[in-house]
């Protein structure tokens, strides 16, 4: 396969949208890890999967994004157009609408607690939605809204292999909670992957949500991952009452946080010491909110 470059980008382009051969193609500030994604002119953007894994999320998000856009109160990533695989590339691929913002972080969000609360309803709306004929987690989202269990031989690996960083008892104290429990009611939609990265901010507020590739429908504890990864203790608190979480889904989905955590410093303890350093302030955050 060719390297997913603005070459390949001007390619596929030409040879399968021919009237959006003039624009302008370059990458975007940032791309995920699941796709890359480039600018194509000033509104629109294009979206290529970087693995076999991830090919599948093209056709799901064509699907049923433009019928929950319709139900949610913020714009969210928008398809117009899929592309087919070819000689170039062997995957499809989309071209989606450009959504003004600026990725969030800390430093952009005029008020943590309000920007908690203004997720926390978008996530309601969401989980609102008739979920009845949406695709159940599965390999297709890497289980995100299925059972946490899956992930238990990881989890306890992980823990084993840091026992010397980490409060041992503790890690396995809150991974047994998280796997006491699930989801008893109607499965509900899961964005997947609320991250900073998947949320657009604009004058220091929510304005958008985008990558819907690990989309699903199932259990909505891993979509309030955020609680340790990027909230403090008040706008945690107030992201926990507006989500209307119970304590057993809290556990699972402080269980989803942990696991990720966990192995992501396992496997870049020694050769990235920037992300295993962000993995291991999130574990001290789960680890010290449970204490209090």
């Amino acid at each position: 396969m060719n390297q997913i470059d603005t070459g390949l980008v001007k390619r596929l382009i030409g040879e399968q949208f021919p009237e959006w051969a003039h624009l302008e193609v370059k990458p975007v500030k940032f791309s995920g890890h699941d796709n890359r994604t480039f600018h194509l002119g000033d509104k629109m953007s294009v979206r290529l999967p970087s693995d076999a894994a991830y090919a599948p999320q093209v056709e799901k998000e064509n699907k049923w994004l433009p019928i929950l856009s319709k139900e949610l109160s913020l714009p969210i990533s928008t398809p117009i157009a899929k592309g087919n695989p070819s000689e170039a590339y062997p995957w499809p691929w989309s071209i989606n609408k450009w959504i003004e913002g600026e990725t969030v972080t800390k430093q952009n969000v005029r008020d943590l607690s309000k920007f908690a609360a203004h997720l926390g309803s978008f996530l309601v709306e969401l989980q609102s939605i008739d979920a009845s004929k949406g695709p159940i987690a599965g390999a297709h989202n890497f289980y995100r809204g299925g059972l946490i269990s899956v992930y238990d031989e990881e989890a306890r690996d992980a823990i084993e292999n840091n026992k010397d960083v980490f409060d041992e008892t503790v890690l396995k104290h809150l991974w047994d909670l998280a796997l006491q429990s699930t989801w008893r009611r109607k499965p509900v939609w899961i964005h997947g992957d609320v991250a900073p990265g998947n949320l657009l901010v604009k004058d220091g507020k929510l304005c958008a949500v985008i990558d819907f590739g690990i989309l699903g429908v199932g259990d909505p504890a891993c979509d309030a991952a955020m609680s340790w990864t990027f909230f403090d203790k008040s706008s945690r608190k107030i992201f926990k009452e507006v989500l209307q979480i119970d304590e057993e889904t809290w556990n699972r989905a402080r269980g989803w946080v942990l696991w990720k955590a966990l192995i992501t410093y396992d496997a870049n303890k020694i050769s990235n010491k920037i992300v295993a350093e962000e993995s291991y302030r999130v574990i001290q955050v789960i680890v010290n909110d449970y204490g209090r």
